[in-house]
């Protein structure tokens, strides 16, 4: 099917998925599920068919994303299981009015219609925004990137088995065919078609929405996340909260890129944390990116760099941190501001005023005290899995879960009022 044929089958889908029930929609999850579940094996052999074509076209951190392996296929499923238990987001909210005049006005919450999902090579996405969609009565466009359309191709194929044994319509799931840019484009202009579009990639797929699209669409994503090391910062915990948010899984947007330390201790911390970083790790070491304070105590250091022009304004996705010494806490807000992308930001500290200061300051969708910006997830929220991670005010910011994909409207009822 063409793309356009696509969204005329999504959007002949819209009234048909808002008025289902919880029940059904419940059920479509679970038996999506359990589809995944059974699939495994084809699923996987599509998987490695794409790992292999992207070898030496993605980088090792990227080609991570892109594998999936029997733990993450189950993770897909038990993810749909966990959101079909989650409460229905639709129908009356607790806001209600009676005028004066006797009209009763009531904000209803409403699904969003098509949702529209443009994503690169992460096939693990492609459950989670069906699951999303689906729960928050929407139905679901998916455009993924050609190195993993094999693998969404064998997930939508099983979800398909899924919404079949559940009786609902399969309408609901969409995979666009064309891989090209083209398609990408369509889905950006497609006015009347697509009601709320999310990108989920690089730097460069996003800039492409945000610039081009004419339907609305969701700024996510770009990470450039940064911890702070404090003056009064416990060294152990620092050093763990750093190597779990740089190098526990490196290709994610929630990744720690800059760490900046508070120049009384800097001569002090910097050593251990190049220790930790680098001599300590038997494999993936990462490298450092040194501005000129840090490069005067750990020059000539294994896996030590001078920092170039770019390296504090770069998303590296990959075992690569840049460093800097700052003069307090109010500098290292500062740095934030000109250089992070709003996504997750941590402070290191014993100093509640310090921290209560970085918190109240830090313009970012999560702020952190004590604490890996790893967890800026929809699952470890509480959500069950995450659409995207909106680094935007308006609608929706952080990880947006089942109630980010609905808006409201207002049903009034009345006895013959007039005005």
């Amino acid at each position: 099917m063409t793309t356009l044929e696509i969204l005329e089958n999504a959007k002949s889908a819209k009234n048909y998925a808002a008025l289902m029930s919880s029940e059904q929609r419940n059920a479509a999850l679970i038996n999506m599920a359990a589809a995944i579940v059974d699939d495994a094996k084809p699923i996987l052999r599509a998987n490695a068919i794409d790992v292999e074509g992207a070898k030496g076209i993605l980088n090792p951190s990227l080609l991570d994303r892109l594998t999936l392996t029997e733990e993450r296929v189950r993770a897909m499923a038990d993810s749909m299981r966990e959101i079909a238990k989650f409460h229905d987001p639709l129908g009356a909210l607790p806001e209600e009015t009676v005028r004066p005049n006797g009209l009763i006005i009531k904000k209803v919450r409403v699904p969003l219609g098509v949702v529209a999902i443009i994503y690169e090579a992460r096939p693990n996405v492609t459950a989670d925004a069906v699951a999303l969609t689906i729960k928050s009565g929407n139905v679901c466009v998916l455009r993924i990137g050609k190195e993993a359309y094999g693998s969404a191709r064998a997930i939508v194929s099983a979800m398909n088995k899924g919404l079949k044994k559940a009786g609902v319509s399969r309408s609901l799931v969409n995979l666009i065919e064309d891989t090209t840019h083209e398609s990408a484009k369509t889905l950006m202009g497609a006015v009347g078609y697509v009601d709320l579009l999310i990108p989920r990639g690089g730097n460069n797929l996003i800039k492409s929405c945000i610039e081009n699209a004419k339907v609305p669409c969701i700024q996510t994503g770009t990470g450039i996340c940064h911890v702070y090391v404090d003056e009064s910062a416990d060294f152990d915990k620092a050093l763990d909260i750093i190597e779990n948010a740089k190098c526990s899984r490196p290709s994610v947007c929630n990744a720690m890129e800059v760490c900046l330390v508070n120049k009384n201790i800097a001569r002090d911390f910097l050593p251990v944390l190049h220790r930790r970083l680098v001599i300590d790790r038997a494999e993936n070491k990462v490298t450092l990116k040194l501005d000129e304070a840090s490069r005067g105590i750990l020059n000539g250091l294994q896996n030590c760099l001078p920092a170039g022009e770019n390296d504090f304004d770069t998303e590296f996705l990959d075992y690569i941190a840049a460093v800097k010494v700052v003069e307090d806490v109010k500098a290292a807000i500062t740095h934030i501001a000109i250089h992070g992308t709003g996504h997750s930001d941590c402070i290191v500290t014993q100093n509640e005023k310090n921290a209560e200061l970085f918190t109240r300051t830090v313009d970012s969708a999560a702020v952190y005290v004590n604490a890996s910006t790893r967890f800026t997830d929809g699952g470890e929220f509480g959500l069950g899995a995450e659409i995207g991670i909106s680094t935007q005010k308006l609608h929706a910011r952080g990880p947006m879960g089942i109630n980010e994909l609905t808006t409201y409207k207002y049903v009034i009822k009345g006895a013959g009022q007039v005005r």
